[in-house]
């Protein structure tokens, strides 16, 4: 493999070895500032950040505020207090010339609050930049140059970036530090899929990042600016062709799923020790998220029965029509009348048999049919719901209307991602939760580095990164 030199990057040189900015607690103080100490660009979370009270007990993030909007008001307040923590913790680790980033979704729930709260408070002198992605987030470049922060936008294509460059990033080029391409069929997490792209037929990465690097340099862009590979990176020696190719410029690589299995590692051992176990496969790319956006995840039970809600749904009408002619007798109570064809009254029946006795309407005219439990469940979710997406498709939340609502049913073929991001974070059962995980995941079984349950510190990682191994 080729040697893997220094690059310049966020105004510090560092090895182009970036650790991915995992959702809520998944990469906090500890583990960011091991990263960055040990060379490559620490990246704290703070999406819903965990903060601690004066004897170093955990805050728990409760709500109690009697409408969504009070208590997506105390989210934001979480969400500054941790970030904030979190970013003071880490450069304690890292010291002072170590490289640290923040990163945030900028369709969750009071992102530009919360990241200039973190920049305008305590912990603004201890972070170099911000890391975002999940939408196209304009007003990224406007906020690092307000604060004087380094900005990685986190793109899918050339096409979004000239978006964003033409509209909002060439205004404040000077702190644009890189631009993270995120392969949308091999990155854990939240996916940046177009309407043009199938999810089941992926695309090699290469010209879609040769294709983003013309267009950056169209924006007259320096190849200096590097392009951050995240998704599908396990083992460098496998990207060498990319390392010092003039087609493609500079060029860094995202570690996003290899870090989950560090000492340094937030996760607790419950969700640890689940990733050595992984197979080739067991990551499915799924569009079940509240967010809208496609997402990949273990195939966990929490995520199969996502799954399987959503093929037991059939279509109605209100009106009986030529083509849904029976009534449905089965899945709601009351005097409502739905029509649907003879093929789904039939299989309503057989699920409401198998004990689905609930049908829940969703936005798209259609009914899914799931127990009574689980509809008791969703609907408690949907009532709880404090705001933690910019818009929710679950719960309808939508922070920026008047009325806090999207104006469309709430779709219960979705689920609440705060609270199970928060149970799995926290000790929860990964087979009772969402659990991202990029499609590189199943090298933990595979890769002699974890053999006899061997789990390495950050130092240890980065060390065998650089080999090419």
């Amino acid at each position: 493999m080729k040697a893997l030199n220094s690059i310049r990057m966020g105004g510090k040189e560092i090895l182009p070895l970036v650790e991915g900015g995992k959702g809520v607690s998944a990469t906090n103080g500890d583990s960011s500032g091991a990263w960055a100490r040990a060379g490559g660009l620490g990246t704290v979370s703070a999406v819903n950040a965990d903060s601690h009270d004066e004897d170093g007990n955990l805050i728990p993030q409760v709500y109690r505020g009697r409408t969504r909007g009070d208590r997506h008001e105390e989210l934001v307040e979480y969400g500054i207090a941790g970030g904030t923590e979190q970013v003071l913790r880490a450069r304690e680790i890292c010291g002072e010339d170590g490289a640290l980033n923040v990163n945030v979704l900028w369709e969750m729930g009071g992102a530009q609050r919360i990241l200039e709260g973190v920049f305008s408070g305590p912990a603004g002198d201890a972070v170099d930049g911000v890391t975002c992605g999940a939408g196209m987030p304009y007003k990224l470049a406007d906020i690092a140059a307000k604060y004087g922060k380094y900005y990685y936008p986190i793109v899918s294509s050339g096409r979004a970036f000239r978006a964003l460059w033409k509209r909002s990033y060439s205004k404040h080029s000077e702190w644009m530090a890189a631009v993270v391409y995120e392969d949308p069929w091999l990155a854990g997490g939240h996916n940046g899929l177009s309407n043009a792209e199938d999810p089941n037929e992926p695309q090699d990465p290469y010209p879609r990042v040769k294709e983003l690097r013309e267009v950056m340099r169209a924006g007259g862009i320096s190849d200096d600016v590097p392009i951050i590979m995240a998704g599908g990176v396990w083992f460098l020696r496998e990207w060498s062709d990319w390392i010092d190719n003039p087609e493609l410029g500079t060029i860094a690589f995202q570690f996003g799923s290899r870090p989950l299995l560090t000492k340094e590692s937030p996760i607790p051992d419950i969700w640890k020790e689940r990733l050595p176990k992984l197979e080739k496969g067991d990551i499915l790319l799924h569009p079940f998220s509240p967010t809208g956006f496609y997402s990949s995840a273990v195939k966990t039970p929490f995520l199969m029965d996502l799954k399987h809600r959503s093929e037991r749904q059939i279509a109605f009408g209100t009106e009986p029509s030529d083509e849904r002619t029976h009534k449905l007798d089965v899945g709601f109570k009351g005097n409502k009348s739905f029509y649907v064809t003879r093929d789904d009254l039939l299989k309503a029946r057989g699920w409401h048999g198998e004990g689905y006795t609930e049908g829940l309407k969703t936005p798209d005219d259609t009914l899914v049919f799931v127990t009574a439990e689980q509809a008791k469940v969703i609907r408690k979710d949907q009532a709880d719901c404090m705001g933690c997406l910019s818009q929710c498709k679950f719960s309808s939340w939508n922070e920026h209307a008047d009325n806090h609502s999207t104006g469309r049913l709430a779709d219960p073929r979705s689920f609440c991602i705060q609270k199970t991001l928060q149970d799995i974070a926290h000790g929860g059962d990964p087979d009772d939760n969402l659990t991202f995980a990029g499609h590189s995941a199943h090298h933990f079984s595979t890769d002699p580095f974890y053999s006899n349950g061997f789990v390495p510190t950050v130092k240890q990682l980065v060390d065998r990164i650089v080999t090419g191994d």
